[in-house]
């Protein structure tokens, strides 16, 4: 049966050919925009899933570079049950890098307290270094700094040279690689020179990470941090829009607006009537780092729908195109089917001698299609390969050449039952 079918394919070529393009495109296209959602998952993933501690922040902020919180309390949180160390953090925005404004993909300025980075079990950037050194006690107060290797690269930039940011002259010790869009666009400097840079309150902080100690849940150890900070005041209002402007086009500004969404950060203290200030309910909003991922990956559910939209139009088309091969097959082979019956093939056999020309048709299209498609995919990232993160898993793959068979099926279901139910004489006259 299987050879049978395989040769009335090839004794129509054209038209064959014609499905099997129409149907090859939808499978690209599917795999091509399906490969967006699968990267965003898979750099979520990639990059919260390798920061094991949790992070204290204004309430509302969506990521740390949005959020102002009074420094002091760092050293409060350092003494509770629990903590094994707290980290102090600044996030800025760099406005200029090399006399050029960065648009797309942003620059971030990342200053953390460098003895407790150094304390810390697990630490992004500085576990990530591929060449030079991480910042040690004696790059307190200067303006060393170590860069990713993308940033590195962009502007053609080594170990020892000078990278001048804004209106400072940072020196290059050390160049990481975290191979995720989300984190290696930081350049990473003592805490108090990016409060310099960035002209920001030694009063506050971004955030504040810390590693738990293992001796209590983070679930308690969340609860209780948030009830003793509950009702305080200190938070400074941000300029989201000023922080934002001028970054988009890159996955982790699309994050942040995501998350954005759900609300904005609340502007500390605002005056009451009779002159007092109006305290929020929770002072420090604490989440795992895979709690902000699972965050965003629930408000980009959009994206998934427009997803879903767009290649729906390419199915539709490929699904008509497979229909009208196989009506216009049976149309001309209604002697032949006649013939068959007259012989002693039974409907059933009719039935799967046209199922089987239809499922070659979906595997065929679906083969090539995840093919060119995984191409595609390997070229946009390779083109842009610091502003897009493209994934075509084995999952999609798998899932797309078996929604390209099940289409095939499909699409000859109506032209074989049109053909089985006819008797021989009456399909002998037809044709």
């Amino acid at each position: 049966m299987f050879r049978f079918a395989t040769q009335n394919l090839l004794s129509r070529p054209v038209r064959s050919l014609l499905a099997l393009l129409g149907l090859t495109v939808a499978i690209m296209g599917m795999v091509g925009l399906f490969s967006i959602a699968v990267g965003i998952d898979d750099t979520l993933k990639s990059s919260f899933g390798r920061i094991p501690g949790l992070a204290a922040m204004q309430p509302g902020a969506p990521i740390p570079l949005f959020s102002r919180i009074p420094t002091e309390w760092s050293a409060e949180i350092a003494t509770m049950k629990g903590i094994r160390i707290v980290r102090p953090e600044v996030w800025a925005r760099a406005q200029l890098v090399e006399g050029k404004p960065t648009f797309s993909p942003p620059r971030l300025l990342f200053g953390a307290d460098i003895e407790n980075t150094i304390a810390l079990k697990k630490a992004v950037y500085r576990d990530d270094l591929v060449e030079g050194r991480y910042l040690t006690a004696a790059d307190l107060g200067t303006f060393n700094c170590v860069v990713s290797k993308p940033i590195a690269q962009a502007f053609q930039k080594s170990i020892g040279d000078r990278l001048r940011v804004d209106t400072y002259d940072l020196t290059i010790v050390g160049i990481y690689l975290c191979n995720s869009l989300l984190l290696d666009v930081a350049i990473v400097l003592d805490i108090d020179a990016v409060r310099k840079i960035s002209k920001m309150d030694d009063r506050y902080v971004s955030s504040l990470y810390f590693e738990p100690d293992g001796s209590v849940s983070n679930d308690d150890l969340i609860e209780s941090i948030q009830s003793r900070f509950r009702g305080r005041g200190g938070s400074q209002p941000v300029a989201l829009n000023a922080l934002a402007a001028g970054a988009s086009g890159n996955l982790l500004n699309t994050a942040a607006a995501l998350l954005q969404s759900g609300g904005t950060p609340k502007e500390s203290p605002e005056k009451m009537a009779d002159g007092k200030p109006e305290i929020a309910e929770n002072a420090l909003e604490i989440r795992s780092a895979s709690d902000w991922g699972a965050k965003i990956q629930a408000l980009s559910s959009d994206l998934d729908i427009f997803l879903w939209l767009m290649t729906g139009i390419g199915v539709v088309i490929a699904l008509l195109s497979i229909l009208n091969t196989m009506l216009m097959s049976v149309a001309e082979r209604m002697i032949e089917f006649g013939v068959l019956k007259a012989n002693g093939w039974s409907a059933w056999d009719i039935l799967r001698l046209i199922t089987w020309e239809s499922a070659l048709l979906g595997l065929i299209g679906g083969l090539s299609g995840c093919c060119l498609g995984w191409v595609v995919v390997q070229f946009g990232n390779w083109l842009l390969p610091n502003k897009l993160h493209l994934y075509a898993s084995p999952a999609l793959l798998l899932f797309s050449l078996g929604f390209s068979t099940t289409l095939g099926i499909i699409g000859g279901l109506y032209p074989a039952w049109w053909a089985v139910r006819m008797s021989p004489m009456e399909a002998i006259r037809r044709g």
